[in-house]
């Protein structure tokens, strides 16, 4: 008797400096195969390809880069699992979110067509581009004095990342690519539309980045006031079917057969966004757990069973993380990236010449450092808004702060701060979400920083509360390949394919006692500050803002 050979699925997880794809069997969700390619260009901040200069809080990509991903790391990563392309039933994507593509009518990205390939606004605009403030600013001011229903859903503000500030800064500043713009597509879409023909909005998305809630956009009325050249932004530029999580969008054509060597004629899932993917990797999708994505910034994800509105959220969406769920996101803007700005800016030779000469990373070394100390011996406090804030305060104009410094302060001491203010930012979230209503019973973890002991320690002992952590070190893409096997039938739905093909190990980080009150009274000192300068009393980190993008623009003329 010859055994059936076990069906398997792809998922594809495109990050923002490369592309990972995973071959996972059906079955039990077994990682059988990985591989990653890096974007060729990457992140564009300072200029475009072409040498043009781009402004300050710009963020900018080629979306050549993802279609090169689709070349590279889905075969290599089928041969890494030694596998035979037939037995691949369907392929499920992530993005990073809001990342958006102008394109033409057929989906051609405005970059691409020479008549618009020097203008900064016809590429990508990456999930961290933060130059749309001003708009967002005018988005709010106008939404809160009108009233207008959708805002409370979203913590009261948009940000500067979503669909409609990024849009209305391209009309006002390059009125010839907002008309040559045809549609105005998220990437987590765009993918999709590239693997299977078939352009239609993900509901994760559409609700979270492009205020559908309720079947609806904001008004046509409420556009035009804005800017009477938006008034039909969402008829001409986005409206489109949505599709549900975890259901087939469409079957994978021939060309993009050739580009992945997968069969065509396969399942494509509906796109969906990296963070809310990664909920049934770490089988975190029933009401009351918090799952946080911790990388380059932390999302965090969860589900609940009624609809309430949270101060600052990033979004609730019904159906947003899965059908049938109220799927609730909040954020923070700056993480990783924190910690990377630190030992790429501000460690002394010595340090990095201590951690070669023990064969670690310097990350590493700090942390082994930091782990020394007593809670609050370092005698710092910061603020951890060196990329804005995106929950709960929706302020990308804010910037980070460490208080505390004297000439005994060290790097480590340092370091460590910049962990601890991550931490009580998650807190704040956390304590948003209680005070509103909504129970954070479980907090799960994913993402590469639970890779540091230290700070999971930390964020254990200022949360004073278990951490469960995620089993895969792939979870959005095996997130993305749990949506698949559910788009083509193989589960019922996404809970019961999470149980089957996810993974989580709980209560992994447990709260000391004496650290948690420690933390309870730098605590204290982070809110007193995190309200001083992010609620109004002090707008300094504003006004520094606005000096820095005066002086570079002199400077560039």
């Amino acid at each position: 008797m010859i055994e059936a050979r076990p069906r398997l699925v792809v998922g594809v997880d495109f990050g923002t400096l490369s592309g990972r794809a995973v071959v996972v069997r059906v079955e039990d969700g077994a990682e059988l195969g990985s591989a990653t390619h890096d974007y060729e260009y990457g992140v564009l901040e300072s200029h475009l390809p072409d040498g043009t200069r781009l402004g300050p809080d710009w963020a900018l990509q080629v979306p050549a880069d993802y279609i090169s991903v689709l070349r590279h790391a889905v075969p290599a990563a089928l041969d890494a699992a030694g596998a035979d392309p037939r037995q691949v039933v369907g392929i499920g994507t992530d993005f990073t979110a809001c990342t958006m593509v102008p394109t033409t009518a057929d989906g051609t990205p405005l970059n691409e067509v020479p008549a618009h390939a020097g203008d900064p606004h016809a590429y990508v605009k990456l999930w961290k581009h933060h130059a749309a403030q001003p708009q967002a600013d005018r988005i709010n001011a106008l939404a809160a004095k009108r009233g207008e229903s959708w805002l409370p859903r979203y913590g009261g503000l948009i940000s500067s990342e979503w669909e409609f500030a990024k849009a209305l800064q391209v009309l006002e500043e390059s009125p010839a690519v907002y008309t040559a713009m045809e549609h105005w597509v998220e990437a987590a879409d765009w993918i999709v539309w590239q693997l299977c023909g078939t352009y239609l909005r993900n509901a994760c998305s559409a609700g979270y980045k492009g205020i559908l809630q309720d079947g609806t956009y904001p008004t046509r009325d409420f556009l035009a006031e804005l800017n009477p050249g938006f008034a039909d932004f969402v008829a001409d530029k986005i409206d489109r079917p949505v599709g549900s999580l975890g259901a087939p969008a469409g079957r994978l054509t021939r060309q993009a057969a050739e580009w992945t060597g997968l069969p065509a004629g396969i399942v494509v899932a509906v796109g969906n966004v990296d963070a809310h993917v990664t909920a049934p990797a770490a089988q975190s999708t029933a009401p009351g757990q918090m799952l946080a994505i911790m990388g380059t910034s932390t999302c965090h994800i969860m589900n609940g069973q009624i609809l309430r509105e949270v101060p600052g959220m990033c979004g609730v969406v019904e159906g947003g993380v899965t059908p049938g769920l109220w799927g609730y996101e909040a954020g923070q803007s700056g993480v990783g990236d924190i910690f990377n700005w630190f030992v790429s800016t501000q460690v002394p030779p010595a340090y990095v010449a201590e951690a070669d000469q023990r064969g670690i990373s310097i990350h590493e070394h700090l942390s082994d450092k930091a782990a020394a100390q007593a809670v609050g011996a370092h005698g710092l406090i910061a603020l951890d808004w060196h990329s804005g804030n995106r929950s709960v305060l929706v302020d990308h104009e804010l910037s980070g702060l460490v208080l505390g410094l004297t000439l005994a302060t060290s790097p480590e001491d340092v370091y460590r701060a910049l962990i601890e203010a991550t931490a009580f930012g998650t807190r704040t979230i956390v304590e948003a979400f209680v005070d509103s209503g909504i129970p954070v019973d479980e907090f799960v973890v994913a993402g590469g920083l639970l890779k540091n002991p230290l700070l999971m320690q930390i964020y254990a002992d200022v949360l004073g509360m278990p951490l469960s952590t995620i089993r895969s070190t792939q979870g959005p893409a095996l997130g993305a390949a749990i949506h698949a096997a559910v788009a083509v039938g193989a589960y019922d739905d996404i809970h019961s394919a999470s149980a089957a093909m996810g993974g989580v190990d709980r209560a992994v980080y447990q709260p000391v006692e004496d650290n948690v009150r420690a933390y309870d009274a730098l605590y204290a000192e982070y809110r007193a500050l995190h309200d001083h300068f992010g609620r109004g009393a002090n707008d300094v980190m504003r006004r520094l803002r606005s000096i820095r993008r005066q002086a570079l623009q002199g400077a560039a003329r």
